[in-house]
């Protein structure tokens, strides 16, 4: 009875070096492969193993699944649609004037209002397909407040935060597959391998892919009040959009640490602080226009 703790002691004293290298190994291999990029306004290294091609073609697929979905009605509405593509035009067109211009300007920009009063949303993929819910014009309330929600929506593209989120994923996949291996998951120890796993596991979940995540949602407030300043838009129309965003969540919002997205308060107290930078772009650029949008029934 005591030959095998000691046997695996001995493993487990042995496994985690042996880990530590072949996850270092993976990651040298699949990085030698791969393009890095900064962020262009933030300064934030990027790991991209995707190429843009492909991030572009997933995007006009999944833009098209959405367009061809029975239960997504494009809405009809001049009163809707015109102000949409209003405020599109203006922050696509400072976009393609931005720190990102060159990927503004190789995307075929394509926008669609889809007729869902209940759904507060809004999205820009990859090939600058955008969709924009009717349910998001109670909280937008104004064409600035809505350039604030598209501003951040546009920069998600891109940033290609899409892309960048699918390379974490497949190295967090590759490397797992590849610690299962040197913990030999099939015959180990069922507490060995699941003890090893979950480290990586909840490293993956938490530890990784969460944070960046809620870093990509922080980069696209503040590039996206930039380029809503630049399109003519009062960049504070973003602290009231939040304010009311986090009125009408009340008790209902997750916790930040285990959210992608930051909190209310957090947001807030960010996109103030970035006023001071946004503020003298919006003073020195023609009003856009600020319509109220259209109440829902």
């Amino acid at each position: 009875m005591e030959t095998e703790p000691k046997t695996e002691m001995k493993r487990m004293s042995r496994a985690p070096s042996t880990v530590a290298w072949l996850v270092c190994g993976v990651m040298g291999l699949l990085m030698t492969g791969t393009g890095c990029q900064t962020n262009p306004y933030t300064g934030r290294w990027q790991l991209m193993m995707v190429p843009m091609s492909q991030e572009v073609k997933m995007g006009v697929l999944a833009y098209a699944e959405v367009k061809h979905d029975p239960k997504m009605k494009p809405s009809t509405d001049p009163r809707e649609i015109d102000p949409v593509k209003r405020v599109a035009a203006r922050v696509i067109e400072a976009a393609k004037h931005s720190k990102y211009s060159d990927i503004a300007n190789q995307f075929e920009w394509e926008v669609t209002v889809i007729k869902d009063d209940k759904t507060m949303n809004a999205f820009a993929l990859p090939g600058g397909k955008i969709a924009v819910y009717t349910g998001i014009f109670p909280v937008a309330k104004t064409e600035a407040g809505l350039a604030a929600v598209m501003g951040h929506e546009v920069v998600h593209a891109l940033a290609r935060h899409g892309g960048e989120r699918l390379s974490q994923n497949t190295l967090a996949q590759t490397t797992l597959q590849v610690v299962g291996v040197a913990l030999g998951v099939s015959g180990a120890n069922p507490v060995l391998s699941q003890a090893g796993m979950a480290a990586l596991g909840v490293g993956t979940q938490v530890g990784v892919l969460l944070p960046f995540s809620r870093k990509h949602e922080s980069e696209a407030d503040y590039v996206g009040v930039l380029l809503a300043a630049e399109a003519g838009y009062d960049p504070r129309e973003s602290i009231r959009l939040w304010t009311r965003m986090g009125e009408l969540s009340g008790s209902k919002e997750p916790s930040e640490f285990m959210s992608t997205h930051p909190n209310h308060e957090t947001r807030i107290q960010q996109l103030e602080e970035w006023m001071a930078e946004a503020m003298p772009i919006y003073q020195s650029k023609p009003p856009a226009p600020n319509g109220e949008l259209p109440p829902l029934p």
